[in-house]
């Protein structure tokens, strides 16, 4: 009888420890992303800025966890959560191709309007018809994703690859290409650090929008870490809160 009395004891001990809640495993966790106009961002001072490293800290530190950050080129990051050497990728839009290497975030945390940028003498206006576009010279961002309408065009179009939305623009300005198909958010910061204002212009059809996550790599051992951060995230859209944060970084919130 006491052998038991020992027994019961010890699993009394352990209840609680295996009750405790999902964050009771703390880590560091990496998070990488490119350069994301105000959404991820690299201080000279050495200090990543945007709403997406903000809403990471804080993610992170509810559910018990620090976080470090990474920078590199967009499609070496998305290689990187693929192959599970970081927790986090900081802002990709939904893709088919990119569900089966990615676990996204229920909900997204900003939202993108996708346009076509031309030279400002160009005399041209894009109504929609992609077969227009086939004796333009096209300029894309590698490893970006730009819709299902676009997705489906883009054999049939003369397309060079930029690694930068500055080289992009670079080879606009410079006539290598005819138009860059890009973002606003991303590409109107940098027009102004250029100086570009005078020498290209958004179209007015906004070809698509876009929303952005957060995404994980897709394997079981990261779902825990994921439901975590949907969980916080949720309450923050839901509170309202994400909108002000949204303001603050001047992004566009869903």
């Amino acid at each position: 009888m006491q052998r038991w009395r020992i027994r019961l004891a010890g699993l009394a001990l352990l209840l609680p420890a295996l009750a405790m809640p999902l964050h009771a495993q703390a880590r560091e966790l990496l998070a990488v992303g490119a350069q994301f106009e105000r959404i991820f961002d690299y201080q000279a001072s050495g200090e990543y800025t945007g709403l997406g490293a903000e809403l990471v800290r804080y993610l992170a530190s509810r559910t018990g966890n620090t976080v470090r950050f990474r920078m590199v080129p967009w499609a070496r990051a998305q290689a990187m959560l693929a192959q599970g050497q970081a927790d986090i990728l900081i802002g990709p839009y939904k893709a088919p191709e990119r569900l089966a290497s990615m676990a996204f975030s229920e909900r997204p945390f900003y939202q993108d309007q996708i346009v076509f940028y031309a030279r400002q003498d160009a005399g041209f206006a894009w109504e929609g018809d992609y077969a227009s576009l086939r004796n333009r010279r096209l300029v894309m961002l590698n490893g970006w994703a730009y819709g299902t309408d676009w997705q489906r065009a883009r054999p049939g179009l003369q397309i060079s690859v930029a690694n930068t939305v500055e080289s992009g623009l670079k080879m606009l300005v410079h006539n290598h290409v005819d138009l860059f198909i890009t973002n606003r958010r991303n590409t109107d910061p940098v027009i102004t650090r250029l100086s570009f204002e005078r020498q290209v212009r958004p179209l007015a059809r906004v070809i698509d929008v876009q929303n952005g996550y957060f995404a994980f790599p897709r394997s079981p051992e990261f779902d825990r870490l994921r439901l975590q951060f949907d969980q916080e995230l949720n309450s923050l859209i839901d509170s309202g809160e994400l909108k002000k944060l949204g303001r603050r970084f001047d992004v566009a919130v869903p």
